[in-house]
């Protein structure tokens, strides 16, 4: 493999979490995307794996869950003995099981447990709901005082209500939701109080052991309540949803409830903050929206693309193959890198810019294929909702200090954009 090996420090660039919160990351995809599209990356302490950079190639692999697996390996990126250590405590090679690790057949069974709650036409009936959540939020935006930080003042606290909300969380637990959603998430940034001096390997999964061991305790109590006292809401459905005729068994229901939990927020907080971004930074944006918000799903749609939250997924081949003229084997492991595919210049001219105007955007975000994110559609509502209310209001809005990102190669974006603002 000699001919597709990757450079090292690229390599490195990949499993470091630091690089994800600096232009390192984009610089590095840009190499590859140029020079070696489809590399073999033999990061130290990693097995090797595949690095998939391109737009095109990315849909390929998403649109063929047969040939790509999720459930095989990890799929998110491990270090060696990692997925070891993982099926000796599970038995699986995940430390959760949600619809992101399964394939077919239990993939869609479980997938159509929840399908028709996130269908445009179901998610739309709860648009009072959603704007109602959303002019609050913009109420306590108000009443700042003309000086924040967008993303823990505002970006965080809105999707957690509307997903919390929906999946039927008491309020007075939204604060451990987002704190145990930083700590699985945010795991390798320094900021996550939990795991700042856990540096090791060992320590990282036992306090990485804590956080699933938290929700699990959380959701069996959601779980034991529901099937009491049934309500309208996805836990009283998670609850008591049968498989083949028998209850979820516990690790998996324990995966759906998490995977709802965290993803259902985390990643819009940060399409949501990375919008505001936009309206500080790029001249006449703020002006353009605001007169005409007709835009404002365009809007939406490229802070996603700039966004890009979950950076990586990973998958592995079922038998060889064969993409971009490179043999892969059965049961290699290759990276999705959506970052680097979402700034594909043959698919956005300019990519690195924040254009509006991308007619279509193609953007991969969401992923592609059968595990295409089941909450695409709540995620553009809450977010449109939202810049619905804010911006016929929102006159001024600059930077106040230095945006900073999360340094984590799974699910990253900002944890801090200090911006002034001038509101009507």
């Amino acid at each position: 493999m000699i001919d597709v090996k990757l450079p090292h420090d690229i390599a490195q660039t990949l499993v470091s979490a630091p690089a994800y919160a600096t232009p390192a990351l984009f610089d590095a995809y840009r190499w590859m995307r140029a020079n070696n599209p489809l590399g073999v990356a033999e990061p130290e302490g990693f097995d090797p794996f595949w690095v998939v950079t391109k737009h095109a190639d990315i849909l390929e692999i998403s649109r063929n869950n047969a040939l790509y697996l999720s459930g095989q390996r990890g799929t998110t990126l491990m270090n060696k003995g990692g997925e070891g250590r993982a099926r000796a405590i599970t038995g699986t090679p995940h430390l959760v099981r949600s619809l992101v690790q399964m394939d077919e057949p239990d993939h869609m069974k479980y997938r159509l447990l929840t399908q028709a709650w996130f269908m445009p036409a179901n998610v739309k009936k709860r648009e009072g709901d959603i704007r109602a959540l959303a002019q609050q939020a913009v109420a306590d935006f108000a009443a700042l005082p003309g000086q924040c930080d967008f993303v823990k003042d505002v970006a965080l606290h809105y999707p957690l209500r509307v997903v919390m909300n929906v999946l039927g969380v008491p309020e007075v637990d939204f604060p451990r939701m987002l704190r145990l959603t930083q700590e699985l998430f945010g795991a390798t940034d320094p900021d996550t109080k939990r795991f700042q001096d856990a540096l090791t390997n060992e320590q990282y999964l036992q306090l990485l052991l804590a956080v699933l061991q938290d929700f699990t305790d959380y959701f069996e109590a959601i779980t034991t309540d529901r099937r009491a006292n049934p309500r309208d809401d996805l836990a009283t459905l998670l609850a008591n949803a049968e498989i083949d005729g028998a209850p979820l068994p516990p690790f998996e229901r324990t995966g759906y409830f998490t995977i709802i939990a965290t993803a259902g927020h985390d990643t819009t907080s940060s399409s949501t903050a990375a919008a505001m971004w936009a309206l500080a930074t790029v001249p006449g944006l703020l002006e353009r929206v605001r007169a005409d918000l007709t835009l404002v799903p365009a809007l939406i749609e490229e802070a996603i693309r700039w966004a890009t939250p979950v950076k990586t997924f990973m998958r592995s081949a079922s038998a060889d193959t064969e993409l971009r003229g490179r043999q892969i084997k059965a049961n290699d492991w290759l990276m999705l890198c959506y970052a680097s595919g979402n700034r594909d210049e043959e698919v956005f001219p300019n990519p690195d810019a924040f254009d509006i105007d991308r007619k279509p955007n193609r953007q991969l975000a969401f992923g592609n294929g059968a595990h295409l994110c089941l909450g695409q559609h709540l995620a553009r509502l809450e977010m449109r909702i939202l810049y619905e209310e804010l911006l016929p209001r929102l006159k001024r809005v600059e930077l106040a200090g230095e945006p900073k990102l999360s340094e984590s190669f799974f699910v990253s974006g900002l944890k801090a954009l200090p911006i002034t603002f001038e509101l009507s």
